[in-house]
């Protein structure tokens, strides 16, 4: 069945996505050796085992005093235990002084463990009688205070696992176990073509008529948010033939190929041709019940996926969340597709009336705002063209493409960017 514009029907957000991965997996970029100070944002492509403990020695939580637990039991503020100071333990050095029962030893956070303490009394339960001798107020039990060798991380223990993707503190990890550099997939590389006659550079300037170029801008930061390299193009006029050259130059070139612009049923607007002619399966589906986002094209050429966006950058950044950014993380190597969709979302009550046209899964702007100890989401509303409700809101709250509007106080999804 064809809709009014003689298109195929709309097909649904659910079932876009069902036939896009029907055809993964996807082209995905080499594996490569890289540096700890450049491997943050890349996915892990071979699991990472330890090559030492970590920490490599008993060491203490706390400032105060190195102890044998049996010491002290018994200890109190009334009937304390009275213990003499036997040293200190130098902050980066191996103790030179071995802990005899009834002594202790002062000790900083950090510091290493002398042979014969178990624990470590914080300075805090201790009264300093003199120079030699302390009252313990509070007694330890065996391991109390101190982080044992090797509790962190045994030798041959596996760190982090293949389809990980690498965290500030994974890497700091890595540090310290001295781990230097790590097998990654290379970032996936991302073509970004802008068609448009009314399209000109941002330094150029506008003549009646014409726009800056946004949504290229745009993809390149969301592209390099979600663990991609961008290509930018450059601007193509709304010529078949210079569009079809700019695409097969990509095809050979990078993982992905976005394409704004050129995606509805304009007379010029050949995007949907370019793609079927690149090469099997072509274009997969052509238009989407979501808004904004209707004109959304996605195809694959060969194991290469193809994204025809719309031109309003609303859309562009809407079907960039619910399409691109999954199929990127498969390209990247990435394991935690799922949790991270999980993790983006959250619920809210909306703010006002909201009204949608059923058939259609609707995407508001909105901003939070927390109302007695409840999460509320504003609504931003404005047109998809406009730039100014993007760079204000903080996420799109959802509403299903059944309903036909949301009450003031009605819970929503809302998907944060």
């Amino acid at each position: 069945m064809r809709d009014m514009l003689g298109r195929e029907e709309l097909v649904t957000v659910a079932e876009a996505l069902a036939i896009l991965f029907q055809h993964a997996p996807f082209r995905r970029p080499a594996e490569i050796l890289v540096g700890l100070d450049d491997c943050c944002g890349m996915v892990v492509s071979r699991d990472i085992e330890a090559p030492e403990d970590l920490p490599g020695f008993s060491r203490s939580t706390v400032d105060g005093f190195a102890v044998r637990s049996s010491d002290t039991f018994g200890a109190s503020e009334s009937l304390p235990a009275y213990l003499p100071v036997a040293g200190e333990i130098p902050m980066g050095k191996k103790p030179s002084v071995s802990l005899r029962k009834g002594e202790c030893v002062r000790i900083a956070t950090g510091g290493m463990l002398p042979d014969g303490a178990d624990a470590v009394v914080m300075f805090e339960h201790t009264q300093l009688l003199d120079e030699k001798t302390i009252e313990v107020m509070r007694p330890v039990s065996p391991g109390e205070n101190v982080i044992q060798a090797g509790e962190d991380v045994r030798k041959g223990e596996c760190v982090l696992r293949c389809g990980h993707r690498l965290r500030p503190q994974d890497v700091g990890a890595l540090a310290g176990l001295g781990i230097t550099s790590v097998w990654a997939y290379d970032r996936p590389k991302v073509s970004i073509i802008s068609t448009g006659d009314e399209i000109v550079s941002p330094g150029a300037p506008v003549q009646p008529g014409q726009v800056r170029d946004i949504n290229s801008f745009t993809l390149s930061g969301l592209v390099s948010h979600a663990g991609g390299t961008a290509l930018k193009k450059g601007i193509i006029e709304d010529r078949y033939e210079a569009i079809r050259d700019v695409v097969e130059e990509s095809l050979r070139g990078s993982e992905m190929v976005l394409i704004t612009g050129g995606s509805s049923v304009g007379t010029k607007d050949v995007t949907a041709k370019v793609i079927n002619e690149a090469g099997e399966p072509g274009v997969l589906f052509h238009g989407v019940a979501l808004k904004p986002g209707k004109p959304l094209i996605g195809g694959v050429v060969g194991t290469t996926p193809l994204f025809g966006l719309p031109g309003h950058p609303a859309a562009v950044h809407l079907c960039f969340e619910i399409f691109i950014r999954p199929v990127l993380a498969m390209q990247s190597g990435a394991e935690e597709q799922r949790l991270e969709k999980r993790r983006r979302m959250i619920s809210a009550r909306i703010a006002r009336n909201v009204s949608s046209s059923p058939g259609r899964e609707e995407h508001i702007g909105v901003i939070i705002e927390e109302r007695e100890g409840e999460l509320w989401a504003v609504p931003l509303l404005g047109k998809s063209g406009l730039i100014t409700t993007l760079t204000r809101a903080v996420g799109t709250a959802v509403i299903p493409m059944m309903k036909s509007g949301v009450r003031e106080g009605d819970p929503v999804d809302v998907r944060l960017f």
